[in-house]
């Protein structure tokens, strides 16, 4: 028996990811994002993964939802 998927993603290669970074890559990957972004967004614990997939799922391009939800910028004490 032959599986064939509907459109070309990338996977993850060996198996499921073994660190949360590595697994928020993954799936920034499978939804389109290039991956200079994937490898940005995964690296910073405050995007809200769930949140992104949701804006692209709906349409919107990656770079797009990325500057929607980006995190405010830290204040600085005075």
């Amino acid at each position: 028996m032959t599986i064939h998927q509907s459109h070309e993603t990338p996977r993850c290669r060996s198996g499921p990811p073994t660190d949360v970074r590595s697994w928020r890559r993954c799936r920034l990957l499978e939804a389109g994002f290039p991956g200079a972004l994937a490898d940005t967004v995964a690296a910073d614990s405050r995007f809200d993964l769930h949140a992104l997939l949701e804006l692209v799922d709906r349409g919107c391009p990656p770079d797009l939802a990325v500057r929607i939800l980006a995190p405010l910028p830290r204040e600085v004490a005075p």
